[in-house]
């Protein structure tokens, strides 16, 4: 509780104070579901200014007018750019959508087929293109475990033993 009462009162200053670039990226491990649910939030005009640099094509993510090209440009680029293995294997992440809450784009993944969990490895370089000074927050959920790790820049790996 404490830990996720940090972590949001750190975005919320961080979000005050922008231009710190800093996103944060959720796994939960669904037992009933047998998945992991993938929530990511950054602010929307860093997301903007990273897909159009990757995407090299003008994106407005709050008013798209090709919804379809936002999505396959946040599914590409995130597919790129987080990788995750469960339990020694690496497994492909299914683009769910987004959504946008203020100043922030929350984006949707999912890995299916996830019946137990003992070990995430996550590597991620996400929006380090964008910024050197990028920084992920992690936090990950799994058989009533929470933990959470700051990655920063240009460290792009972490391991969560649950």
């Amino acid at each position: 509780m404490v830990n996720s009462l940090f972590n949001w009162l750190l975005i919320g200053c961080v979000a005050l104070l922008h231009p710190f670039y800093v996103s944060k990226i959720e796994l939960n491990h669904n037992v009933q579901d047998k998945s992991v649910e993938i929530s990511i939030r950054v602010f929307t005009d860093d997301m903007e200014l990273t897909l159009e640099n990757y995407g090299n094509t003008s994106i407005d993510i709050m008013h798209p007018k090709n919804p379809a090209l936002v999505d396959s440009l946040l599914k590409k680029y995130i597919q790129e750019k987080l990788k995750i293995s469960i339990d020694n294997h690496y497994k492909q992440l299914d683009y769910v959508g987004f959504e946008i809450n203020k100043e922030s784009v929350w984006v949707y993944m999912e890995i299916p087929n996830i019946a137990t969990l003992q070990k995430v490895t996550i590597f991620c370089n996400f929006l380090y293109d964008y910024k050197q000074e990028q920084i992920n927050i992690f936090q990950v959920k799994a058989n009533g475990k929470d933990k959470s790790y700051k990655l920063e820049n240009p460290k792009a790996s972490v391991v969560f033993e649950m």
